[in-house]
């Protein structure tokens, strides 16, 4: 077992995130989100999603980002 990666067991990363424009999300008007603007260009994680994956891999205005919670 010492040779074991834990963090595979606890870590599930989104490697290329699908996204909606946000008047077309079924999101609740009170649901919290991680939010990442840059280069105008403006991404939202919902909390609940990061929770069980902790990592999303992303582009953010051109920029690769780590996304993590």
């Amino acid at each position: 077992m010492s040779r074991l990666n834990y963090f595979e067991w606890m870590f599930h990363p989104v490697r290329q995130p699908n996204f909606a424009p946000a008047g077309s999300t079924k999101l609740d008007s009170g649901e919290m989100v991680l939010a990442l603007s840059f280069n105008n260009d403006a991404r939202a994680y919902p909390v609940r999603e990061m929770a069980y994956h902790h990592i999303v891999n992303d582009v953010v205005g051109g920029v690769p980002v780590a996304v993590t919670y």
